[in-house]
């Protein structure tokens, strides 16, 4: 059985976010997904990392982003976390209501739930917040 671990420990850069779903479409190549599959993986990890960079740790490169990839052939476990203030993802706004179709922001929960076959978001006890995505075959 094929086995992947990748553990990646970024700065809050615009930069990270190319690289952390770089990492992890290599990843799931090298575990055999589909070109399909991959796109997915891709568009949520950038989300994730986007996330992360952008909203968790607001761009200050003293805060790193942690990414985690650990899979078989059957499944992609993806985790990505920050150490900024936290959020509730219950609390964004539905971007496909009709309200926010317009809207720029908010896309990225409904990208990373869409490519995805699980999403959860946990507050750890040293702070942040951790995305964990599951893709599998």
């Amino acid at each position: 059985m094929t086995e992947e671990t990748v553990e990646l420990k970024l700065p809050s850069r615009i930069e990270s976010i190319g690289e952390a779903a770089g990492a992890a479409t290599d990843a799931a190549r090298r575990l055999g997904f589909t070109e399909e599959a991959l796109f997915g993986v891709e568009m949520a990890v950038r989300e994730a990392v986007t996330n992360a960079v952008l909203h968790g740790n607001r761009r200050d490169e003293s805060k790193s982003v942690e990414v985690g990839l650990w899979g078989t052939e059957a499944e992609l476990v993806i985790t990505v976390r920050d150490r900024g203030a936290g959020f509730d993802p219950a609390g964004v706004a539905d971007p496909t209501a009709e309200e926010n179709i317009l809207k720029t922001s908010g896309r990225g929960i409904l990208f990373m739930r869409t490519f995805m076959d699980e999403v959860t978001w946990e507050r750890p006890p040293d702070g942040g917040t951790l995305v964990r995505m599951t893709k599998k075959k």
